[in-house]
Parts: structure tokens; C-alpha cells; sequence
């Protein structure tokens, strides 16, 4: 046998890199290598079409093994296990109780409860948690900022009750007073005053994380990757830098500090961007030289906590790019995106409900959501293999590269006074908002896809009573309230084409689209379909056709279906011959297009034609001006 493996191999020859650029130059006869095949990501930098063993060489990225520090390779050494997560909204304890028993059973093994903080008490935390082995699973709750100290006395006093070993007690507290200054532009409390307290309060659940890192919100407002990372970085730093300055041990207010991220659908880049977290997060706490509180053989060269330099982090699938419209897709979306975070090795993980942009989750979608993560683990067995993605030529390098963008923004906002000093000037804010703004003009020219919603499009489909959830900006619901800094911009990328199209289903009037489909079979079957799919992005009803032998005929086949619009499909070199006499034909009886930026355009525009779509025009504006003329 091995044999026969020798022979197979020798029968190859090697490639050299030298020889597969030759053979990539030759195949692209003439054109631009780097125009045509290497991408310029929108985190700045370049992703060649291909790499080799010998791009791994000076990366140091497969140096450690699993579970060493630096943890670029994950946390963990014998599995690449992490926890599902559900969230509750508490609004009855009892209630909330009864769910919770439910989904334990169902494969959650890490909830994260919503509470109101005006009714916590000790019975509240009792009704909440009954029969709840808090031993057993990871427990999370958030509630309103000022009340986060009180909520960590009640829970440390029920844990003692319950006589848990409180050492073994896993779970979180969220307090992140940045993160409500990004998102309600709020200023509240004394942010030392409050993480000290709580690190006090927990000082008996060692495995409680209560200084929240909510880059999360970043990613939800269409941060790009190196941006949600950057931040992240340097958000987690203004927790280390403040409160050991104020006399606490590094390694004690490293062990309390959670990291929570979003995934987009950028599958490699995120795989890389959890793997670049964990390593430069352990070289920044690596930095204030924690002590090792115990006798613990995971220490460093100056006996410094190797345990502290471990980031914990909790991933939840973006909303940024969730959909009304075809909202079935998005299960595809946030599968991809938890598959990106389970092969990086993130500790625990939320998958959004796929109706989450437009209604409060239901039994079904709650239920569908729980199944993508256990499929992931139960049938795909991701956390079987520790780091799978460890060695990829391309992994590595999308590691290596995310890194060095993402720690040059660190640096940036340090040198310019850390991250507090960012937010409270708007700068964080400014740069986030920036990209939503370009990711949503890129979304309008399809630079960026959003499958259903500004590509191929479900012709058919209404939105009925679905009408897009939108966030508030202040707690208690108050969409006016007064900010003392900016705030970041949650607008969903698909939120401008779905306006578009639930104005078309509001109106009453449906436009129709007719294709007058003419010569060349493959330019006008390819041209019919590329106009029904533009189109259909608004929700106008499209009719397409086989072919007409004269324009006349395409034009009475049109009026005769009541067309509102009509759609010349052919080939450039034809629109010579077809656009001007359809155009004639037709005689305003509807709106005229020609499908296609032919050579002869601006002939075809003195002779009146106004409309043309292709590949180069901004799709949304173009049906807001259709929108504009046909919705009167």
C-alpha cells in the first residue's frame, strides 16, 4: 500500500508558484492580475486568488498548540466545545421559569435572562431560577445598569442558599456602561465606582464575567470586521487601564471581562477575526504582567497569569444583515455565520431567530434557531476538532492580516487617549456610522448581495401585516430622548430596498413589468432575467417571454397584458435596429427601458429613451425614481 502511494505521488510532479502564475497570466490573456483576480477587502487589505506552504512561512500563527498561550488556536485542549445560548425577556418570573425548564431540555445549556430591574428581590431570584441547576449550565442576565451590583448581592445570596459551590458557578452579569453610551447615548454612573463594586460583589463566583466588551452593537451596526475588533480591543483596555490603575490585581479584572461579538456573513475573515481576538487579547493583558492568584503550572516566563490572558467570548449572529423579505433566508445566513464562529472556537454562541427583524421570535423560530447550533454539534460534530481551520494556507494569512488591521485601530484610539475618550468624543460612533452608510450604497449597487432582498428577489411574495421592528433609542421606549454623545446607526442593511418595496405593496398599484424579448436568444433570455430580478427588487410583477420575431408584436403583446412597464431584452449590437421603433411603438403608453448600456446609448436618448438599467447603475435610487413616476 505505501507502496502504491509513493507511485502515485512521484507520478506528479511539483508545482511551483512561479509556474501556476504563469499559467494564471497566460489563462487571463491580457488582463489586469490584480484588477481581475486579487480582492481588496473592505478591512484594507489584499486577499490573493491562491496561496501556498510557503505563504505560512515567518506567520508564527501555528506555533502554539491548542490551548497555549497565546490562544490564537482556541482556550481549549481537548474539545471544541461551546455552549448554546437562548435569551428570555423576564416579564413574569414564574413564566420565564417554565420556558427555561423547557429549553434545557431541548439542548440549550446557556440562558441569558432579560430582567426588569424594578422588581428584583430575593423572591423574584427564587421564582426565576426554581429547579434551575445553576451547577449544570451557564446563567446570564442583564438589567438596567444602575442595578447591576443589586442584582449580583441577590444572585450571591441565593447561590449560598442553594449551598452551590459557588467556585463552579459559570455565567455573567452585563454591565457595560460604554456600550450604553454607543447605544442610547447615555452617560450614566461612575463606571469605576460600579465595576469595582460588582468585581467585589462576585468575588465568590471566580467564573462570573461582569465588565461586559458589547462589540456586538458594532457589528449589529455594520461595523466592518476590523473595525468590531479594533474597538473591541481597545474597549476591553479601558477596563484593564482604569481599574488597575485604581489598585485592583490585573489578573482579577482580566478573569471578569466578556467579550461579546458578532458574526457576519464574511465566513473565512470571521473564522479569522475570533482567532486574531484571542491572540491580541492575550498579548494586551499579557502586558500588565498579571499574578497568578493560585498555584497554577499555566504561568509565564515572569511567573506572570497565563490563566487571565484567555479571552472569553460569547458570538451572536449579526441582525445587521437580517431580512423581512424571503426571512427563510436567513437561516441560511446565520448558519453560515455560527459555522465561522464553531470551527473558530468561541465559548458560547446565540443564533438570532430568522424572524427576528420583523416580529418577537415565536415557539418555531426560537425552535429553529436552538437546531442550527445542536446540528452543527450533533450531526456535523464541530466540537469534536479542536481549531479545524489551523494550517489553511488561507485561514492563516486572513488571521495574520486581520490582526495587524485590527491592532493598528487599537493603537490609534490609545494614542488618542483610549476608548472611552473615542466614544465620549463620537469618534467610534462617526467611523461605525461611516461604514453602515458605505455598506448601504454598496447594498443600492449591489456591490454587496443580500440574497432575496436586493438579488433575486421572491417575485411573488407579500409582506401582509410583517412590518420591520425598529430599535429604541433610550430605555423605556422613547425615541426623543436627550443624548450626551452620538450614537451608532442600527438601520439593517436590507431596511432601504424593503421601504421601497413595502411602499409598492402599501400603494394598492402593482406595477407590471412586461419583457419584450427580441434577437439574440442568450443576450435577451440573460437580459429578461437580469431586468426581472432588478424589478422584482421593488416587488413589481414581472412577466417575461420567450420572443417576439417583430418589436410591433412585443409592444401589442405588452398593452394587451396591461403592462405598466415595458422592457427591451436584447443584445447590444441590436438595440440599433429594435430600441428606437419600440420606443415609437409603444408611444408612451407606458414606461420604456432598455436592458443593457449599449455603445449606441446616447444616440437612443436623443431620440427620448431616458431609462436604462445594467450592472453599473445604483439599483435602489433607479426604483425610487420608478417608484416616483408609477406609484402616483
Amino acid at each position: 500500500m505505501a507502496d502504491s502511494k509513493e507511485k502515485l505521488f512521484s507520478d506528479f510532479s511539483p508545482v511551483s508558484t512561479e509556474q501556476w502564475m504563469e499559467k494564471v497570466i497566460a489563462d487571463l490573456k491580457g488582463a489586469d492580475y490584480e484588477k481581475k483576480l486579487v480582492w481588496k477587502t473592505n478591512e484594507g487589505f489584499k486577499v490573493k486568488p491562491f496561496y501556498r506552504m510557503e505563504d505560512l512561512e515567518g506567520l508564527k500563527t501555528t506555533d502554539a498548540l491548542p490551548g497555549e498561550f497565546p490562544y490564537l488556536r482556541g482556550t481549549k485542549k481537548d474539545n471544541n466545545e461551546w455552549l448554546v445560548r437562548q435569551e428570555i425577556r423576564v416579564e413574569s418570573p414564574q413564566e420565564a421559569n417554565a420556558k427555561a425548564l423547557d429549553i434545557l431540555n431541548k439542548g440549550i445549556d446557556s440562558l441569558s435572562f432579560h430582567v426588569k430591574a424594578k422588581e428584583l428581590s430575593a423572591e423574584y431570584i427564587e421564582a426565576l431560577l426554581k429547579d434551575i441547576c445553576a451547577e449544570c449550565v451557564e446563567l446570564n442576565f442583564s438589567t438596567c445598569q444602575g442595578h447591576v451590583v443589586e442584582l449580583a448581592e441577590l444572585l450571591v445570596a441565593y447561590f449560598r442558599k442553594k449551598d452551590y459551590d459557588l467556585s463552579k458557578l459559570q455565567g455573567s452579569i452585563d454591565y457595560d456602561f460604554f456600550n450604553k453610551m454607543l447605544t442610547k447615548g447615555k452617560e450614566k454612573g461612575d463606571v469605576l465606582a460600579t465595576a469595582k463594586a460588582l468585581i467585589e460583589a462576585t468575588a465568590e463566583l471566580p467564573k462570573y464575567r461582569v465588565l461586559n466588551v458589547s462589540a456586538l452593537s458594532l457589528n449589529n451596526a455594520g461595523a466592518y470586521i476590523y473595525q468590531e475588533l479594533g474597538y473591541a480591543l481597545a474597549w476591553g483596555n479601558e477596563y484593564m487601564n482604569r481599574l488597575t490603575e485604581a489598585g485592583l490585581p490585573a489578573a482579577v479584572v482580566a478573569k471578569k471581562i466578556k467579550f461579546n461579538f458578532g458574526i457576519s456573513s464574511n465566513y473565512f475573515l470571521e473564522i479569522a477575526k475570533f482567532r486574531a481576538a484571542r491572540m491580541l487579547w492575550a498579548n494586551i493583558v499579557a502586558a500588565y504582567e498579571p499574578q497568578c492568584m493560585r498555584d497554577c503550572k499555566n504561568k509565564g516566563e515572569k511567573d506572570e497569569c497565563r490563566c487571565a490572558a484567555k479571552m472569553r467570548i460569547h458570538a451572536e449572529t449579526s441582525t445587521f444583515n437580517l431580512t423581512l423579505f424571503d426571512a427563510y433566508v436567513n437561516l441560511l445566513r446565520t448558519q453560515t455565520e455560527a459555522m465561522s464562529a464553531a470551527i473558530a472556537g468561541v465559548d458560547s454562541m446565540t443564533v438570532a431567530p430568522f424572524d427576528k427583524a420583523y416580529d418577537a421570535p415565536n415557539e418555531f423560530s426560537e425552535r429553529m434557531a436552538r437546531n442550527q447550533q445542536l446540528l452543527l454539534k450533533e450531526e456535523s460534530h464541530f466540537d469534536k476538532v479542536i481549531d479545524p481551520a489551523a494550517g489553511s494556507y488561507y485561514i492563516e494569512n486572513l488571521t495574520v492580516s486581520i490582526a495587524k488591521q485590527a491592532w493598528d485601530l487599537f493603537l490609534a484610539v490609545e494614542e488618542e487617549g483610549g476608548f472611552y475618550n473615542a466614544v465620549k468624543a463620537g469618534k467610534v460612533q462617526a467611523a461605525v456610522n461611516e461604514s453602515n452608510k458605505a455598506r448601504h450604497a454598496d447594498i443600492a449597487k449591489r456591490k454587496e448581495v443580500l440574497l432575496g432582498t436586493n438579488q433575486f428577489p421572491n417575485f411573488n411574495e407579500k409582506a401582509g401585516e410583517k412590518q420591520p421592528l425598529k430599535a429604541t433609542s433610550c430605555c423605556g421606549g422613547h425615541d426623543t430622548c436627550e443624548k450626551d454623545v452620538p450614537t451608532l446607526n442600527f438601520d439593517r442593511a436590507a431596511s432601504e430596498f424593503e421601504a421601497l418595496r413595502l411602499e409598492t405593496e402599501a400603494s394598492g398599484k402593482r406595477p407590471k413589468a412586461f419583457m419584450l424579448t427580441i434577437g439574440n436568444l442568450a443576450m435577451r433570455q440573460a437580459r429578461a432575467q437580469f431586468s426581472c430580478n432588478f424589478l422584482a427588487c421593488a416587488g413589481y410583477e414581472v412577466v417575461d417571454n420567450l420572443g417576439f420575431p417583430t418589436v410591433e408584436e412585443g409592444v401589442e403583446a405588452a398593452m394587451a397584458a396591461k403592462a405598466d412597464i415595458v422592457v427591451l431584452c436584447s443584445s447590444d449590437d441590436e438595440y440599433v435596429e429594435y430600441a428606437i421603433p419600440a420606443f415609437k411603438a409603444l408611444n408612451g403608453r407606458a414606461m420604456f427601458i432598455v436592458a443593457g448600456a449599449p455603445a449606441c446609448m446616447d444616440e437612443l436618448k436623443a431620440a427620448g429613451i431616458e431609462n436604462f438599467i445594467h450592472v453599473r447603475v445604483n439599483v435602489l435610487e433607479t426604483l425610487k425614481e420608478y417608484n416616483a413616476k408609477l406609484l402616483k
